[in-house]
């Protein structure tokens, strides 16, 4: 299984992105999407999830302004920011859980500028 994350960039406080995940390989029917973060010098951190029968969860910082959704037919997971913040800076990582693995996509680097 290999993700391929992009959509990242350098965007202005209050400025909206759009991130994707193509995720290639057998991942079965059955299996969660998400989204991490890891800002320098923190963990990486739970941003959202989503399951494959559409059920979502959000870390608390980014309800309301990030909406994860997800492809099934095309084996793609998405992270609309609206309302980005300097704080919302950091490498986000796309991962996909089945019953047997985790996989990680490489990360694509979103700054947020005041």
């Amino acid at each position: 299984v290999q993700l391929q994350a992009s959509g990242g960039g350098l965007v202005r406080a209050g400025k909206s992105l759009k991130l994707s995940c193509v995720v290639s390989g057998d991942i079965g029917s059955g299996n969660s999407m998400g989204w991490y973060r890891q800002a320098p010098g923190k963990q990486r951190e739970l941003v959202a999830t989503i399951l494959s029968g559409g059920m979502t969860n959000y870390a608390a910082s980014v309800k309301g302004r990030f909406t994860i959704s997800r492809d099934n037919p095309k084996n793609t997971v998405y992270l609309q920011m609206n309302g980005l913040r300097p704080e919302d800076t950091g490498v986000y990582y796309c991962n996909v859980a089945t019953a047997l693995r985790l996989s990680w996509g490489q990360g694509t680097l979103v700054t947020v500028s005041s």
